[in-house]
């Protein structure tokens, strides 16, 4: 075997040994990448549970090698991926394979490969291109104790807003087989959390560019403080999808954990953009009416995240609900509730978080102007039944405030007086979401909308006026219970925007009318 040279010890093969990682679900593992190269006819075998991408990289890693002017070994080469038991797919084990075949060689020393974790997928001239998941990869790295990591180039800012470890950036193969030889060194790479926020508050749209619909605000206002999920009802070009993509400048700023992990969900999907390092705007997510159920959710052969998650710490969009197909529709009611997605497979089960803002709009009927005092309604009564049967009686319920959205006047477009900015309601939404999160700073909770029925109890004790009043709207609606604890909800949420301890009854007075699809005749 000619220019390759291999240790025994005891008369056992030394294997050479490169630490890479995969991702499950949104979160990485490590896997070991050892390569054997023994005496015998030419064959490349990779197992381990490998999919077709990491079975492809023999032909990658063994052209890379060559056009970077390294001896490709002429023998019988064998890769295992440990663990066996999990399957593997992506490209990010080509630099850890070719790697490991030139330590095999004793062209690298054992010793100083094991120090680092690797990943990398290579192209045919040695170049180093990026791959997926390459954050929650660094994470897996630091907490295995790890100090170093070499990640391609263009992942090196996404993978170094992980604190103690360092990043090391590569182009080539080249250039890491020369690190490794002591030849040349590779510079860290090192990002600047607070300048990435700073940089992170300014939003194009504004709702002081809405002029008019400020009961529809004030509804926005009190669903961005307390998390609520909103349906917004209304004629077309009545302002209810620029309404909704004003939501995010009104939400508290990300925090820095939320931040990494909507970060790491958009990692392991490949849609950060390129050297992005955070993503440090809440999410703003409004799929087609025509998305599939595994589209919103999450699955496929290989699982991936789905809309709701890609929302996951923002918000939600359904434009034209009732467009959506009602099977769609139906399995949104898990993520809602649970603020998760499972998805099982025969040889796995993944979690997916999916805490998202449910907003959503749909016009009152198919052609939009029941209601509309100023256009006649087309539709007759079967077909506006039709249509608003899509939305079911559970997913409504899970779904806090209702409000409808009429088409602004003229006087109301043509006004002078300039509508409040997003700056200043978002003070007194991040002033209501302190006070939650001093009230819930013991529990799993961050928001009124996730209290449960003994939470509910606990802090929205309501007076015998209120009590009545919220008898005879439940008397009159026919409201079921989970709506009942949606209004006592709602009120705290108001009681919290004012800065009151105690539920009022005119917080009671508002919350009912957050709940007019209740009704028997709301909906239907």
């Amino acid at each position: 075997m000619t220019g390759i040279h291999r240790q025994s010890e005891g008369g056992k093969t030394v294997l050479a040994k490169v630490l890479s990682s995969a991702v499950i679900g949104i979160d990485a593992y490590l896997v070991e990448v050892e390569v054997d190269i023994s005496p015998g006819l030419p064959f490349f075998t990779t197992v381990g549970l490998p999919e077709a991408s990491v079975k492809e990289s023999k032909e990658r890693v063994r052209t890379a090698i060559t056009n970077s002017g390294y001896m490709f070994p002429d023998d019988r080469i064998t890769v295992n991926l440990a663990p066996a038991n999990i399957k593997k797919e992506g490209t990010g084990f080509d630099l850890p394979m070719a790697l490991g075949i030139l330590g095999a060689m004793r062209l690298i020393s054992q010793d100083i490969i094991s120090q680092y974790l690797v990943l990398g997928e290579l192209s045919l001239d040695g170049r180093i291109k990026p791959v997926n998941g390459s954050l929650p990869m660094a994470i897996a790295a630091k907490e295995a104790g790890y100090s170093a990591i070499i990640v391609p180039y263009d992942n090196g800012r996404e993978a170094s807003v992980v604190e103690g470890i360092t990043v090391l950036p590569a182009n080539t193969l080249s250039q890491v087989i020369d690190f490794f030889r002591g030849f040349t060194r590779i510079d860290p790479v090192k990002t600047d959390i607070s300048a990435i926020f700073n940089n992170a508050g300014h939003y194009d749209a504004d709702f002081s560019e809405v002029m008019g619909q400020e009961h529809v605000k004030r509804a926005l206002e009190v669903a961005a403080a307390g998390g609520h999920n909103l349906i917004m009802i209304g004629p077309p070009g009545s302002g209810k999808t620029m309404l909704a993509k004003r939501i995010p400048s009104i939400l508290p700023s990300i925090t820095f954990e939320e931040a990494i992990e909507t970060t790491k969900i958009f990692s392991v999907v490949g849609m950060l953009e390129k050297n992005q390092a955070l993503v440090t705007r809440r999410p703003f997510r409004s799929p087609h009416h025509t998305i599939s159920d595994a589209g919103l959710i999450g699955g496929g052969k290989i699982p991936r995240p789905g809309e709701v998650s890609l929302a996951h710490n923002g918000v939600l969009f359904l434009d034209e609900l009732s467009e959506f197909k009602k099977n769609v529709l139906e399995v949104l009611r898990q993520p809602v509730e649970d603020m998760r997605v499972t998805i099982s497979r025969a040889a796995s089960t993944i979690t997916y978080p999916s805490g998202f803002m449910l907003i959503a709009a749909m016009n009152p009927c198919p052609c939009g102007y029941y209601s509309d005092p100023k256009h006649e309604c087309s539709c007759s009564p079967h077909q506006i039944a039709r249509y608003r049967s899509k939305i079911s009686g559970p997913l409504l319920d899970r779904i806090d405030i209702h409000v409808e959205v009429p088409a602004v006047p003229y006087k109301d477009l043509m006004g002078k007086i300039s509508a409040e900015p997003s700056e200043s309601i978002r003070k007194r939404v991040s002033a209501a979401r302190k006070i939650q999160s001093r009230r819930f700073s013991k529990t799993k909770i961050y928001s009124n909308s996730q209290m449960n029925s003994r939470q509910i109890r606990a802090y929205c004790n309501i007076d015998e006026a209120s009590q009545s009043l919220l008898e005879t709207a439940v008397d009159k609606l026919g409201l079921s219970a989970r709506a009942y604890n949606r209004i006592l909800k709602i009120s705290r949420t108001i009681a919290d925007l004012e800065g009151i301890s105690d539920i009022r009854m005119n917080h009671i007075s508002e919350a009912v009318q957050y709940r007019s699809l209740d009704r028997g005749k709301g909906i239907m």
